[in-house]
């Protein structure tokens, strides 16, 4: 059987009505910068997540890049970011004009937080958690740390929609939250798209200025701003797909504990060690990550019986060429380096069926009887 990664036409085909109206919408106004379909996705959005304001963006990373702009972070400061994360998360900091620092990640993936005050200096104006993979980072004890050093958190929610930290949506917890629709996210748009959604009107004005040129009006520009909005189609997809996102949420939830039944044997043996789900999260599972030492022999044996794989990520920030000139080595952030050596992400998607996710976990324990996975190494 031939198991993708993800699956965007599957979802396609069960809104496609709902869809090609909105799109038709669109196409029949010609608001493709903004307008109103953007309007009406921003308070949906705003009202789904618990946030008085949001402002769509052009994608994820200029939302992170807005945010901290809007709360004042740029050259000369420095912002705390997890070396376990895609490479936006950073990127975006140095794209707004401060100085990313990495900490290192706990056993769930997420930032470290007992880590976290060792890496505040004099120049430190922010912390961004990543709720990676769609579970939370633990959001108190960050605002703790950032209470006590007069710090700006700002959530990195990009892959988390609809995620919940003690019974909250995530997003809007702190001073603002930035999320990504790139297409294969819970919620994704048909190509770029973003948001941050806040609580604070003076952040939500600055965000709505930087976006659109520095402007509240045609030609007049209040501050230098960027080319950062949101295109008209991609806000009516997505007011299409937030009404179905709780549904493919709990579907996806539903797929996690369905493979958690079928790999314990693995877990239990030391061959395979399956997602960490903290107690104090709702998790929803924008990726399925397993460990194992083999990881690479893993991934070749299901892509050879035609299952797709993804590894987030091989490379932690902190060892990108980009951030050579900080200087880190091999060893700095060892749980970031190990979870790069050992993390493979199984397919998760909404329609995923309960035949696809039994091939993909056969699969697995027939490759642990050829050899190609064995018990793990390390604890």
């Amino acid at each position: 059987m031939l198991v993708p990664f993800v699956d965007l036409q599957a979802q396609y085909r069960t809104i496609k009505t709902e869809i090609d109206e909105a799109i038709r919408r669109v196409l029949d106004t010609s608001a493709f910068i903004l307008g109103r379909e953007v309007e009406a996705f921003e308070r949906a959005f705003a009202e789904y997540v618990g946030a008085r304001e949001c402002v769509g963006v052009s994608n994820g990373t200029a939302a992170i890049q807005l945010a901290l702009a809007a709360c004042g972070v740029g050259a000369g400061d420095e912002v705390i970011v997890p070396a376990n994360t895609f490479f936006a998360t950073a990127e975006a900091v140095s794209t707004a004009g401060a100085t990313p620092v990495f900490v290192d990640c706990d056993d769930a993936s997420t930032i470290d937080v007992r880590r976290i005050e060792s890496a505040i200096t004099d120049r430190t104006r922010a912390i961004i958690p990543v709720h990676l993979y769609g579970q939370a980072a633990d959001l108190d004890s960050i605002f703790e740390i950032a209470g006590r050093h007069d710090l700006v958190v700002i959530e990195d929610a990009a892959q988390a929609h609809g995620a919940r930290y003690r019974g909250r949506r995530v997003g809007p917890l702190a001073r603002a939250g930035c999320f990504s629709f790139y297409p294969g996210k819970n919620l994704g748009a048909y190509g770029e798209g973003g948001a941050v959604v806040t609580d604070d009107a003076d952040v939500a004005r600055r965000v709505r200025l930087l976006r659109d040129h520095g402007s509240e009006r045609k030609y007049r520009h209040e501050i230098v701003g960027y080319n950062f909005r949101l295109e008209g189609i991609q806000g009516a997809v997505l007011a299409v797909k937030l009404k179905h996102l709780d549904e493919w949420n709990a579907a996806r939830r539903a797929h996690a504990a369905r493979y958690r039944e079928l790999l314990a044997p693995l877990e239990a043996s030391g061959a395979l060690r399956l997602p960490r789900e903290r107690e104090y999260a709702e998790h929803v599972y924008h990726l399925f990550v397993v460990q194992t030492d083999r990881r690479d022999e893993l991934q070749k044996y299901l892509n050879d019986a035609g299952i797709q794989t993804g590894i987030h990520y091989p490379v932690p920030v902190h060892l990108q060429p980009a951030y050579a000139s900080l200087g880190h080595r091999k060893g700095d952030f060892p749980e970031a380096e190990r979870q790069a050596r050992r993390v493979l992400s199984l397919p998760m998607f909404a329609e995923l069926t309960d035949e696809q996710i039994e091939c993909v976990a056969e699969t697995i324990k027939l490759s642990a009887f050829s050899g190609q996975l064995s018990a793990s190494t390390q604890p």
